[in-house]
């Protein structure tokens, strides 16, 4: 796959510096159908091939229940990268936009969404589930918390779910979202779009234009801001030694 090297230089990073991945592990990576969980899922297949700490690997899809969901692209890639396959059928979209009718969706579809990501990984045998999460998504959640809530927080690199026993991870912490861009583009990656009414009409979207004519004048501004994480150690960041990446934002 194009590309590949440079994700997995940044995957395998993630992992050692917050030492995700355990001797024996099952892992679970969540698949949405978008490029960061696509490109992720390429990643970890090929981390799982020399990686030192021995690990199994499947793939979970919760199918909203939008009408007209095709996961057979995704089906097929799994068998490419031998990685099982298991879609989730869930009623969140009716639930949310018919039954409930949020005008807020987000956050409840999320929770949803998780919760039911979760039960199943461990229905399965998994010891964790992997996200998509990347080093722009963690600068917007920490600009978001600190603009909307009036907090300094973020997600962390690695969180112990107690209800289910389970950890859930985030290996893409340190890739820009630029280079998983071009690798799903490169390798045609099954990316689908999303169907939800509420697609591109979020906060978290803003948050994302703000940020991007704010670093036209500011260059490297998220590298400083995920630097200051680190240095104050949110939520479980942690300084350890030059942040991969960024020349790309210093060139944009």
């Amino acid at each position: 796959m194009d590309g590949l090297k440079r994700i997995l230089s940044y995957v395998r990073r993630g992992v050692d510096d917050y030492e995700m991945i355990k001797d024996g592990d099952k892992i679970a990576v969540g698949v949405s159908a978008g490029k960061d969980s696509l490109a992720l899922l390429c990643a970890m297949a090929e981390l799982r091939r020399f990686y030192p700490k021995r690990f199994e690997l499947c793939a979970i899809t919760v199918d909203m229940g939008f009408e007209g969901a095709d996961f057979g692209a995704i089906k097929a890639l799994c068998d490419e990268l031998d990685v099982e396959y298991h879609v989730l059928p869930t009623q969140i979209a009716k639930i949310i936009f018919d039954v409930r009718k949020e005008k807020n969706p987000c956050s409840l579809c999320a929770k949803m969404r998780r919760g039911a990501l979760y039960n199943y990984a461990k229905e399965l045998g998994c010891t964790s589930v992997a996200l998509g999460h990347h080093f722009d998504d963690v600068v917007e959640t920490f600009m978001l918390n600190l603009f909307y809530e009036g907090r300094l927080g973020c997600f962390q690199p690695v969180t112990y779910l107690s209800n289910t026993d389970i950890y859930l991870i985030r290996p893409m912490i340190y890739m820009p979202e630029k280079d998983v861009r071009y690798f799903a583009s490169k390798n045609a990656l099954p990316v689908v779009k999303s169907p939800c009414p509420a697609d591109g009409n979020t906060e978290r979207e803003q948050m994302k234009q703000l940020l991007h004519s704010l670093e036209k004048e500011n260059k490297g501004l998220r590298y400083r801001i995920f630097g200051a994480m680190q240095r104050g150690e949110i939520d479980g960041f942690k300084l350890s030694g030059r942040m991969q990446g960024i020349k790309d934002y210093e060139d944009d």
